[in-house]
């Protein structure tokens, strides 16, 4: 078996690719609250907690966005 190297690490999209899943993430939480309306009690808990994994998920991203920028100022290309 040949020897593979690997590619190298390309994080010149990477804050573009964050901000596309912060507003997919955003749009998938305002549609589950339109779906809130319709639902039953139970299944409203259950839009309410993934709601709430998608706000941490969201903060995260925003988090990485930030370090991912940083790196960009600081020369990482």
């Amino acid at each position: 078996m040949a020897y593979e190297r690997p590619n190298p690490d390309d994080r010149s999209d990477n804050v573009k690719k964050l901000q596309d899943m912060v507003q997919n993430t955003i749009e998938n939480i305002e549609k589950a609250h339109e779906t809130m309306q319709f639902s039953s009690p139970e299944e409203r808990e259950k839009i309410q907690a993934k709601n709430e994994r998608r706000e941490e998920a969201i903060a995260a991203m925003r988090e990485e966005i930030k370090d991912e920028a940083a790196a960009r100022e600081n020369g990482y290309r």
